[in-house]
């Protein structure tokens, strides 16, 4: 990675830093208890140790961004369920970071969705998990790619697991793009800055699309904010591009 581009990715990280999200302060609760979960319940750590051989940390889907939509998909999961009783809630927030944990690990492969779905089945075999838990997960999973024709299911259960899912993940549309994705990216694949600059205009756009897509309560309120986050760093970080290469 060049100097030039690390600065750049440094200035959108300070800038990030004075953007926060309104869900983040809105749901502090939840993300405490989806954190104390992730650190502390023991299918998350056994799946949080048989995901690593299958993520790839060199396009911004590794170990990090798993974590991240773990722990929100878990949260949402449970501003979604107020009322549903205490421990139908948190059971289904723990389904919900084990799909989080193992949404991407096909993404490297074609129908990454269903490819991972399918072998998610594989990785929870012997987990003490109900058929009907492991089920719930893969149709998360399979349903987690934007654009793509959303399965609906009659269990509201599982209708609030992909939804919460498929939000977590895309809040990293957000700023999360434009401070790491982004630039995990093009170091990988070793990108000049002129190229980055080309594929910047399509690239925001494509992000601007996601606002509308969010699928849960909670999705549809503060994911829009993710996003206009994001594609304010993005419209600073063309304008930078646009400086340096002149």
């Amino acid at each position: 990675m060049s100097d030039i581009i690390r600065q750049m990715q440094q200035e959108a990280k300070d800038l990030s830093n004075q953007k926060r999200p309104l869900f983040y302060d809105h749901y502090q609760q939840e993300l405490r208890y989806s954190k104390e979960l992730f650190f502390g319940n023991s299918l998350i750590l056994r799946c949080r140790e048989d995901v690593i051989p299958f993520l790839n940390d060199d396009f911004g889907h590794g170990v990090e961004h798993s974590k991240k939509v773990a722990i929100e998909s878990g949260a949402i999961v449970l501003g979604e369920t107020s009322g549903w009783g205490l421990t139908q809630a948190r059971h289904l927030s723990v389904l919900a970071q084990l799909a989080g944990l193992m949404h991407d690990i096909c993404r490297l492969q074609g129908d990454h969705a269903r490819q991972g779905a399918e072998l998610s089945y594989t990785i929870l075999a012997d987990y003490p998990l109900s058929s009907a838990d492991r089920e719930m997960i893969a149709f998360a999973i399979a349903n987690h790619e934007a654009f793509k024709t959303v399965q609906k299911s009659p269990d509201p259960s599982t209708d609030t697991l992909g939804g919460a899912l498929y939000d977590a993940d895309k809040f990293r549309w957000g700023p999360d793009n434009f401070v790491t994705t982004l630039w995990e990216i093009c170091d990988y694949l070793e990108w000049p800055l002129e190229k980055i600059k080309a594929r910047f205009p399509a690239g925001l756009g494509f992000v601007r699309s996601i606002s509308d897509t969010f699928r849960t309560r909670i999705g549809r309120i503060y994911g829009p904010e993710f996003i206009d986050i994001g594609l304010e760093l993005g419209g600073y970080i063309y304008r930078r591009l646009d400086q340096e290469n002149k």
